[in-house]
């Protein structure tokens, strides 16, 4: 059995867990309840009624949240040519000499990486380091660019691209507990805008089951979908 805190307790008591909230409530409860001594993140989950195992049935997509998550993305970029990305705010930049180095040591410190298509091909051979940790640029999420400029400066404002883990659900940060509510509703329903959009055709019945909002350690809030 799990032992939680007696902050969070506390907190826990704040919520009523057979209401389900409307947005604004969820995200006012959501920051009452944030007693951690850093400022924590705020997330969205969402259980879809999609088969996570058939592929037609996949949620992938990027959206642009109006007030970002409050994390400035460390950003990798593999080009050929360098100038732009660095430029642009690129953290780590470089072309077959930086794969070549990932290969050697197997570690990357970024948050997500781009590449141009030119360099697609090469990464193949540090796909094994990338693709457990999420960072295969792909064209689903507009991280395959030949505009490396652009794509950089949305990413650095922004951007994130979201998809299903293997149990039909979606979990994203929205921003931080120190956000005000009038900025992380903005961003929850410019996120649950880019959610329902990216609905597979192949998704009968109810698309979206449930919504929970939460800070990091503390309580759970359903919401109204």
């Amino acid at each position: 059995m799990t032992q939680h805190s007696k902050r969070f307790v506390e907190s826990a008591k704040k919520v009523d867990a057979k209401k389900t909230y409307i947005p604004d409530e969820a995200i006012k409860l959501a920051k009452e309840t944030s007693t951690v001594k850093f400022d924590a993140s705020v997330e969205v989950h969402a259980r879809l009624g999609i088969d996570p195992k058939k592929g037609e049935q996949q949620v992938r997509a990027t959206v642009t949240l109006p007030h970002g998550t409050g994390k400035t993305a460390r950003i990798c970029a593999f080009v050929a040519n360098d100038a732009d990305a660095k430029a642009a705010g690129a953290d780590i930049v470089g072309g077959e000499e930086l794969i070549a180095e990932i290969k050697k040591t197997e570690k990357i410190d970024c948050d997500v990486a781009i590449a141009t298509p030119d360099m697609m091909p090469k990464l193949a051979a540090i796909a094994r380091v990338l693709g457990p940790r999420g960072l295969m640029p792909s064209p689903k999420n507009d991280t395959v660019t030949t505009d490396v400029k652009k794509t950089i400066e949305a990413l650095k404002k922004g951007k994130i691209a979201f998809k299903n883990d293997g149990t039909a659900n979606v979990h994203q940060i929205i921003g931080k507990a120190s956000f005000t509510e009038k900025q992380l509703l903005e961003n929850y329903e410019t996120f649950m805008d880019a959610i329902t959009k990216a609905k597979p055709s192949a998704s009968k019945g109810v698309y979206i089951k449930s919504v929970v909002v939460t800070t990091t350690m503390g309580p759970g809030i359903k919401v109204q979908t």
